[in-house]
């Protein structure tokens, strides 16, 4: 059984068990439970579900594991002959969600 979830203006496909790094959701904490309500497709065995746009009473719980950081990503700015540089870093905190049970 597995669904596609939309949080953050992304999709997921995830099953029971996955563990996915989302954006961050408000007031989600750590060993606390969070629930995606938007849920685009559930695929049970041979039982496909689409939504227009979500599957009606369709949810996916999750727990959330904690917070994590995305890898760095370097933008560097160069102009020859002017002597110019810049190099700047970003990383991006993500959320870590064990995917618990999936609602048809």
């Amino acid at each position: 059984m597995f669904a596609v979830i939309r949080t953050g203006s992304k999709q997921y496909k995830v099953s029971e068990g996955d563990l996915i790094d989302v954006e961050l959701l408000e007031g989600a904490e750590p060993g606390k439970s969070t629930v995606f309500s938007d849920v685009l497709l559930v695929s049970n065995g041979n039982a496909v579900s689409v939504g227009k746009p979500t599957v009606a009473g369709a949810s996916v719980t999750g727990e959330v594991m904690g917070e994590v950081k995305g890898d760095k990503v370097i933008a560097f700015k160069y102009r020859r002959t002017e002597g110019y540089h810049r190099t700047v870093g970003h990383r991006q905190r993500y959320l870590r969600v064990k995917i618990g049970k999936i609602v048809s």
